[in-house]
């Protein structure tokens, strides 16, 4: 029973004085007792009912709940009788040990409190003996809708499963917006499967409340953990024993560390349809990892390059981007397999949609399918129609494509031209929150169609993912890379540094001496295209200010800014360093 049911009993006339955040704590028993040191006599999870004729002065009160905090106590319920009112002393190391107070009016018996609780204690073996035929359903075969519809009915406990990247794989939500309790009844919004970045829309409450339970399950020191959030609280289990960044968490309505054993349970059943879905995952991973190696390869005609496309259920007329992952950092060099693990954490990240990943060498590659329109056809700027190998659409054209595409079966309709990217940014932002020592690259090709532009887009998406990794992780598309950041990104970084240092250097050791502003002078010069006045306007300086701080710079680098050969080393070291 929780702290917040008992409150409601109208009868017993109970007042909250402390706790008011544990109103969903719940309590296993009742002890009542009035001993000065109670502890040895205490079970974790009871509320303790005491009439206070163990407090003799003030300083009482601190030791008497310390010993029930000592013993795991779930709640403190104190009487009235014995000194007219409960103490404020009491109240105040009440909320020192975070232990909820309630006070119980002269007028109400310890035993009738009591009997209260002791018939919904009964209720809930009976809820135990409901989750009992849970497990049994989903060890036949029950999938996790069918698991949540079960706990609805059978348990009235309503949660989810949210994966690390903030994707609900299953379950539902509420949304912030609307409500304000972790109960689903009807009038109240919740959110089912919300993916942040893709679908209902980054806005939405119930989003809201996946991003944040995903970085409580990344940051979390252990599990089962406890989350409270504007739209209820929650508690956290882990599901199976995969890396967090690639795992998922079961969302419990409600504080249920009094409870544990009921959400492990229910864990497992998560865990043991996760492991149902794996099976048939492997299969579309080696079949990936087959069209991969064939089209890298160069040795398949088009005729068996189209056929293992199909394999992977991308028809030849059918857009698709190409997504490179790699992980790095502390948290993956501790994996077996790092590549492995980019792969599965990039699963995760295009979720809804059932996309396996192939692992090569070279990092996790997975090919994504778009909806019909999201490549330009004859008359656009593509590489070609959409019968044949093509590149993006404008993006209007990929909206109206979108619109009239049926849906798949994989996790809703297929990804418009710009969801990908937008749905990986969205999911690596949240990695990044919750383990910093994660460093998540990922490069994205154009939209392509056919065959022939499978092994072009192959190569796109590594060239962007290795921006990527010189920008420290992040999504870099393959818009980013046709421009003078790719060649920077392509020069060893001994020589990037030596080129930095040397075209630099003067500036900087110039600006700590002289404390002047050169280096950011020259930075907004670049960047107005040398106009003076645009350049003194940004800095709020008078122009021949400006001047002076150019023609410091052009002596000290020995570089005129007047010539565009200058003006480009000098733009290509600040964007360099």
């Amino acid at each position: 029973m929780r702290i917040r049911d008992l409150l409601a009993v109208e009868e017993l006339r109970l007042t909250l004085l402390a706790g008011e955040e544990h109103l969903d704590r719940s309590f296993t028993g009742v002890q009542i007792t009035d001993l000065p040191d109670p502890g040895r006599y205490l079970s974790p999870g009871e509320l303790v009912l005491s009439g206070l004729m163990w407090r003799t002065r003030p300083e009482d009160s601190e030791r008497f709940v310390r010993r029930l905090v000592e013993a795991g106590v779930a709640a403190l319920g104190a009487g009235r009788a014995w000194l007219g009112a409960v103490p404020d002393d009491l109240v105040r190391a009440c909320r020192e040990y975070d232990l909820p107070l309630m006070e119980v009016p002269v007028e109400v018996s310890f035993r009738t409190v009591a009997e209260t609780i002791t018939p919904r204690h009964a209720e809930l073996r009976d809820a135990l003996g409901r989750h009992r035929r849970i497990v049994a359903a989903v060890a036949e075969g029950a999938g996790l809708e069918e698991l949540f519809a079960l706990m609805d009915a059978e348990l009235r406990m309503t949660g989810a499963v949210v994966s690390a990247t903030g994707a609900v794989i299953a379950g539902t939500l509420p949304d912030t917006n609307t409500n304000t309790n972790t109960n689903t009844d009807a009038g109240t919004a919740a959110v089912p499967g919300a993916r942040i970045g893709a679908g209902a829309g980054r806005g939405s409450g119930g989003e809201a409340v996946a991003a944040r339970l995903a970085r409580e399950f990344l940051t979390a020191p252990r599990l089962p953990h406890v989350v409270r959030t504007p739209a209820g609280t929650f508690t956290l289990f882990g599901v199976g024993r995969e890396h967090r960044a690639a795992g998922w968490a079961l969302a419990c309505g409600g504080d249920l560390i009094a409870e544990t054993d009921l959400g492990f349970e229910l864990a497992a059943c998560v865990a043991l349809e996760r492991g149902r879905m794996e099976e048939g995952r492997r299969v579309e991973r080696r079949l990936a990892g087959q069209l991969v190696a064939l089209a890298a390869s160069g040795a398949g005609g088009q005729a068996e390059l189209g056929a293992a496309l199909r394999t992977c259920g991308i028809g030849p007329a059918e857009p698709y981007r190409v997504v490179s992952a790699t992980v790095t950092g502390p948290g993956a060099a501790r994996e077996a397999d790092p590549a492995a693990l980019g792969g599965r954490i990039l699963e995760e990240l295009l979720r809804p949609r059932a996309t396996a990943a192939a692992v090569t060498p070279d990092g996790a590659l997975a090919l994504v399918p778009l909806a019909a329109g999201a490549v330009s056809g004859p008359g656009g700027s593509s590489r070609g129609t959409a019968s044949g190998p093509g590149r993006t659409a404008p993006a209007g054209q990929a909206a109206a494509g979108a619109a009239g595409s049926p849906d798949r079966a994989d996790g809703g309709r297929p990804w418009t031209a710009d969801e990908p990217a937008g749905a990986l940014r969205a999911g690596t932002e949240v990695l990044a929150a919750g383990l910093p020592g994660l460093r998540v690259s990922i490069g994205v090709s154009a939209a392509l169609t056919g065959s022939p532009a499978l092994r072009g887009g192959l190569e796109e998406a590594g060239h962007a993912r290795r921006l990527a990794e010189a920008r420290g992780g992040g999504v870099v598309t393959s818009d980013e890379i046709y421009t003078h950041a790719l060649l920077l990104a392509t020069v060893p970084g001994d020589v990037r540094r030596s080129f930095t240092e040397r075209t630099l250097d003067p500036i900087l050791d110039y600006d700590r001496r002289h404390r002047s502003e050169l280096l950011r002078t020259l930075e907004v010069f670049l960047d107005c295209a040398g106009s003076w006045n645009a350049c003194a306007e940004r800095l709020h300086v008078h122009v021949n200010t400006v001047r002076y701080r150019i023609r410091r710079v052009e002596e000290l680098t020995g570089r005129d800014l007047s010539t565009m050969t200058d003006r480009v080393d000098l733009f290509l070291a600040l964007r360099a360093s």
